[in-house]
């Protein structure tokens, strides 16, 4: 149980993003009620996530009309500006660019998916929202991006802000056949 409790009527305009906050807390709670530890409900959020991300990419490029990014640079923006805002109602700032440019930080000073919680002090190596960093790297996946994506501050563990780092790790070339470009 994770401290979930319904703020608002039945007939608020912010329903469907609280019932998607409480309904991602029930999975979280069950997934510490199944998962010995920790470490291994992060490792479900984060393939669960990945399973999301990968499919979910598919409605994003068919809702958001945005075409091929050419660097990572224009990829933060359209992760931040355009993904976050559609599928979460937020706009994460981008910042911490790495000099290499491989490398960025969202902030996200409002997470939609820790409202109503609280962790339990025997979950403090839980990481949340680890299923964002998932989707993340799931999505990213299928346009030939290998990432990785991790929580370096979260306002659940009493940080200011909840980071994401993201860092670029290789291009991943289309492996087909000889002969069918």
């Amino acid at each position: 149980y994770f401290g979930c409790a319904l703020r608002g009527t039945l007939f608020s305009p912010m329903l469907s993003s609280e019932l998607f906050t409480l309904t991602y807390g029930a999975l979280v709670t069950q997934l510490c009620k199944d998962y010995e530890n920790d470490e291994d409900v992060n490792k479900q959020l984060d393939k669960m996530g990945f399973n999301i991300g990968v499919r979910l990419i598919e409605d994003f490029l068919a809702r958001s009309n945005v075409g091929r990014c050419h660097d990572f640079r224009e990829t933060a923006d359209v992760i931040a500006k355009v993904a976050f805002k559609m599928y979460l109602g937020i706009t994460p700032s981008i910042t911490n660019w790495s000099p290499a440019g491989d490398e960025f930080s969202l902030i996200l000073e409002n997470n939609p998916l820790v409202d109503f919680v609280e962790l339990p002090d025997n979950h403090s190596s839980l990481i949340y929202s680890n299923l964002l960093c998932g989707v993340l790297r799931g999505a990213l996946e299928m346009v030939q991006m290998a990432v990785e994506a991790k929580f370096v501050q979260d306002t659940l563990k009493g940080d200011g802000v909840t980071e994401i780092r993201m860092r670029f790790i290789r291009r991943i070339e289309d492996n087909l056949p000889a002969g069918e470009e």
